[in-house]
């Protein structure tokens, strides 16, 4: 076997909050990847960083009376313990605020000044007159241009889903301070991406899964746009070398901060950098990434460091999204659920198990399903698994002082489980854990329809059997010894308690290997059943989490003095709009469609564009819905929709109506359905 050497990322966690198991997704991916990597005697080496910078990390020190630097440090401390408390096995945990990240990124900045790819150009922005900061788009509030809906961001409308520049909105003001901001001027720079439309086009063929490559012809056949890496002071960043009072966006260092990571590990460690980041490195590198920042990973990175010398990744490997009991993570249901509260109650390997059984290469959303969460991990790895050890090992330390036999007592059985090795690997190396698992779990169940149908337990009865006996729980403890090796990179701490139990090291490539002949030593208990309660008091727990958030929500927005915010951002219950009759009710024409067609809107933040069949006609609909739905997830779905709103011609299309939803906006919105039997076009009374 040739040994392979790589390295290895997974996304930053950015530093303003906790990390939640919509995060966990990806580093249990990650994690699992290289734990097999290793496992094969590859070289691998893993890193990763918390995202430092950018205006919302400055904002929210200030709030709490802390210096960005001392959020940063709080926020990093938390994020370790997370990491370690879920296994994940990084060689180098770092910040993209760091002196090498400074370093890698204004030299990365000055190349691609001296070879024409930087420009500067006069743009007009908001500015807080109080606060002295020019704002960025969320950051300004304001009354919709469009349907009048107060505390609107400034790029997007929650409610009537219009986008629009912040300077078209009525009445703005600035979240920060409150104030009325103003139009000023100012310099930016700009990375010419489109200088690299060609490059990037065949680039992302090569190193995107298919769908993600295919998902980029969009902005392709749009026309990449140069792309703004400047913020304007007061910004807690990079300053941008030569410029007064300007500073790096923070999507210029984020990416910057895989190789920051690294650098500050190998300085440490005697590893050669050069040899993982120059221009014709032979090693491999490996992102794995959510869809949410696919644009950044697969274009403007790339770019970054084709413009600058800098070796590219091998290949980008993306994620979906985490969603639990089949709808978006919810802070009021307590199922947006923090890494540190999950671990309060339940063990890290049960999540990593049930991730990685539902795990495949492509880029669709994971449901954790809490019922079948607690099924799944306890028929699987108690049921089958760790039982398989416990009902074997009791013979064996009782009646033949540990040892086991010297002979193999169903060859087929043996061969059966080592046989597996090729395809159980080839799963893992692509990461199509959920194959591996399947794999895994089939071999299961063989072994133990074989401990039943030969019932160690009734040839314990006769002396007589012992040999049997011995031979038969040493053919079981050996189907479990293949088994927890197999299954090691998903669940180390388990593999590591057998490795203990067995007295031998699990090595992967030898998992079907019998051991014979052995001295193993006193089985104990390797793995509790999850107790559904503590699945319930987690949920609690988080209930309890989102109101703890939103006390502190009120604390910081007293500190910062911004304007009175909402009362669902507090969340209370939002006024009742001014009374009207039935008769201006009965203007409105509320119809049952399908949806039977739902893509993302790459230029908008928001939008997912709908087809809808209303039974009569069909029509085209952009909804702010992209944030809490996956466009695959709405086909079939029946909505109801205000089908006699007049149409408006948005830069993206025609929107011929408006579907109807709950919720404050973002993530926090909820689709109004109808039962499946409604008609569609039926009128709703």
């Amino acid at each position: 076997m040739n040994q392979r050497s790589m390295l290895v990322t997974s996304a930053l966690p950015y530093a303003n909050g906790p990390i939640h198991l919509g995060h966990m997704l990806e580093h249990i991916q990650s994690d699992i990847f290289v734990r097999f990597e290793r496992a094969m005697g590859h070289e691998v080496y893993y890193v990763c960083a918390d995202d430092c910078h950018g205006t919302p990390v400055m904002i929210k020190a200030q709030s709490q009376g802390k210096t960005p630097e001392q959020l940063i440090e709080e926020v990093g401390v938390s994020h370790r313990a997370d990491m370690q408390g879920f296994l994940i096995n990084y060689d180098n945990y770092y910040r993209t605020h760091s002196p090498e990240n400074q370093a890698f990124s204004t030299e990365i900045y000055k190349k691609l000044r001296e070879r024409g790819f930087i420009f500067t150009k006069t743009i007009s922005q908001l500015y807080d007159p109080v606060k002295e900061m020019f704002l960025p788009d969320r950051f300004v509030k304001g009354t919709c241009p469009r349907c009048g809906a107060k505390d609107q961001y400034g790029d997007n409308c929650e409610v009537c889903s219009a986008t629009y520049d912040p300077t078209e909105l009525k009445d703005p003001y600035s979240t920060v301070s409150g104030a009325t901001p103003v139009l000023r001027e100012s310099e930016h720079y700009f990375f010419d991406l489109p200088k690299f439309t060609d490059f990037l086009h065949s680039y992302v063929k090569d190193v995107l899964p298919k769908e993600m490559a295919n998902k980029l012809e969009e902005w392709f056949a749009q026309g990449l746009k140069p792309w703004d890496l400047s913020r304007d002071a007061p910004y807690f960043g990079f300053p941008i070398p030569d410029a007064d009072n300007k500073f790096f966006y923070v999507w210029l260092d984020a990416p910057i901060g895989y190789m920051a990571s690294f650098k500050n590990f190998c300085d440490k460690k005697g590893v050669d950098f050069d040899a993982f980041w120059k221009e014709d490195s032979d090693k491999e590198l490996y992102h794995f990434i959510g869809k949410d920042i696919l644009y950044f990973h697969s274009l403007f990175w790339p770019a970054t460091l084709k413009g600058s010398d800098h070796r590219l990744p091998t290949k980008i490997f993306v994620h979906g999204y985490v969603t639990v009991n089949g709808a978006k993570m919810s802070k009021s249901k307590g199922t947006f659920i923090k890494a540190a509260t999950y671990l309060k109650h339940l063990k890290p390997e049960c999540l990593r198990y049930y991730f990685a059984s539902k795990m495949n290469n492509q880029a669709v959303d994971l449901d954790l399903a809490l019922d079948d969460f607690i099924a799944k991990v306890n028929s699987d790895i108690v049921g089958k698994v760790v039982n398989l050890a416990s009902r074997s090992a009791g013979f064996i330390n009782k009646r033949f002082g540990g040892k086991l036999s010297s002979k193999v007592y169903n060859p087929e059985l043996t061969a059966e489980f080592a046989a597996a090795l090729p395809e159980i690997a080839k799963a893992y190396d692509e990461r199509n854990y959920a194959d591996a698992v399947r794999t895994i779990m089939s071999l299961a169940d063989e072994a133990n329809r074989f401990v039943d149908a030969e019932a160690p337990w009734t040839l314990a009865k006769d002396p007589a059997n012992d040999e049997k006996l011995q031979a038969v729980c040493t053919q079981a403890l050996n189907c479990f010894k293949a088994l927890i090796t197999y299954l090691s990179p998903i669940l180390p701490e388990i593999a590591a308690h057998s490795a203990e139990f067995l007295n031998c090291e699990l090595k992967f490539n030898a998992a079907g290997t019998p051991l014979l002949d052995h001295q193993i030593n006193t089985f104990k208990p390797l793995f509790a059943r999850i107790d559904p309660k503590d699945v319930e008091a987690m949920v609690e727990d988080s209930k309890q989490d989102l109101k703890e958030a939103q006390g502190a929500q009120k604390s910081d927005a007293k500190a910062a003095q911004p304007a009175a915010p909402s009362a669902a951002a507090e969340g209370a219950y939002v006024p009742l709009a001014p009374e009207i009759t039935i008769d201006d009710f009965l203007k409105l024409d509320l119809r049952v469609a399908q949806v039977i067609k739902a893509e993302e809107v790459p230029e908008a933040r928001k939008l997912l564009r709908l087809e809808l069949d209303l039974g009569f006609e069909k029509r085209q609909v952009f909804a702010g819905i992209k944030k809490a739905y996956d466009p695959a997830s709405l086909i079939g779905r029946k909505v109801i929709v205000a089908a006699n709103l007049k149409a408006r011609q948005m830069k993206f299309g025609l929107s011929q109506g408006m579907v109807m939803a709950a919720g404050e906006g973002g993530s926090d919105i909820f689709l109004l359905s109808v039962d499946d039997p409604a008609p569609l076009g039926s009128k709703v009374h």
